[in-house]
């Protein structure tokens, strides 16, 4: 019986990975061994940072909905806006409400007086 290589099914796997590594710096995207090594570290990252995104974006939120509530009241803060929306049984996510006082300001102003008004009652 011949022997059988694995050529093709190594440079298919080669292939795969420094096409992943492309547009990296130096040897990481030529030689195969630096390049699987990078590779598996932008993974990594790339998991990891799907979370903080999410994390990052939740934060951003907050801080426009926090600007736009001090710009409307100056003596209502977020976490009190945020109360005064539960009790006004106001379930908006931070999402719109971020974006609401970026593109619809008169709107938001709307629901800042709604979460007042919940909380002075």
């Amino acid at each position: 019986m011949s022997r059988t290589k694995g050529g093709t099914v190594t440079h298919a796997r080669h292939k795969k990975v420094t096409t992943a590594a492309k547009g990296y710096y130096g040897r990481r995207k030529n030689t195969f061994k630096v390049a699987a090594q990078a590779v598996d570290k932008a993974n990594q990252y790339a998991t990891r940072d799907r979370k903080n995104r999410k994390r990052n974006f939740r934060a951003l939120w907050i801080q426009r909905i926090n600007a736009a509530v001090r710009a409307q009241d100056e003596s209502l803060t977020y976490s009190r806006f945020i109360n005064g929306l539960s009790l006004a049984g106001v379930e908006v996510d931070r999402k719109v409400l971020a974006d609401l006082a970026v593109h619809e300001p008169a709107a938001f102003a709307a629901i800042v007086d709604q979460a007042k008004r919940a909380l002075a009652a």
